[in-house]
């Protein structure tokens, strides 16, 4: 084989995987769905009823909290390439900012307001204010939050992802609730290990 020739087909080989990386997400499956071994499938399998505890709440939480149907809860997402999660805002709460490493997000807001944004590649904060019935796209993987500004109403926004198992990475958990050395935090922010010490300390259980 000529020099000329491996190059083309390394130069092929390589364009390939690089498409193939970018196509990267959920796993094709064979079948129609996948199902437990053994176990009797009828409607309840493709039923998922833990959203039932949203209609006619009250009172609202008093924390932020995220109800997920992802395929840990809901099994029969497995394969499936899809997901919700509900997340609830009291006034002056926030979704901190955190990364979906396996999809995208689609945030529909379902009652209140929010103050959402993310950042791309370039550093550049792309942020917009949401009312009720309005649609925001976080792009897969990147730095996003929301936040309910208003300081009396809760807020209520539904979210889809293109994956059944989205993942989710907070930042500031991710930094500080993990066993990353102070003295690489006090570096890596500028500043000095007794205020990482201090900001950890907001995350201890």
């Amino acid at each position: 084989m000529s020099s000329s020739t491996f190059k083309v087909l390394s130069l092929i080989i390589s364009a390939f995987a690089i498409v193939q990386i970018t196509r990267a997400g959920d796993p094709d499956i064979l079948t129609d769905f996948i199902a437990p071994i053994g176990l009797p499938i009828d409607g309840n399998f493709f039923t998922y009823t833990g959203f039932r505890v949203l209609v006619g709440q009250n009172p609202p939480p008093s924390e932020f909290k995220v109800l997920k149907a992802s395929m840990i809860e809901f099994p029969a997402l497995i394969g499936q390439s899809v997901s919700y999660a509900v997340l609830q805002f009291p006034p002056s709460s926030v979704n901190p900012p955190h990364t979906h490493p396996r999809s995208a997000e689609l945030l529909l807001v379902a009652q209140g307001s929010l103050q959402v944004g993310f950042v791309d590649t370039t550093n550049k904060l792309f942020t917009q204010n949401l009312q009720a019935g309005d649609l925001f796209i976080f792009p897969k993987g990147l730095v996003h939050f929301q936040h309910n500004a208003d300081t009396k109403v809760p807020a209520l926004a539904i979210s889809a992802f293109g994956s059944a198992n989205a993942g989710t990475i907070s930042l500031p958990n991710t930094l500080f609730n993990t066993t990353i050395d102070d003295t690489v935090l006090a570096l890596a922010f500028k500043t000095n290990v007794s205020i990482i010490e201090t900001l950890k300390q907001g995350f201890a259980p």
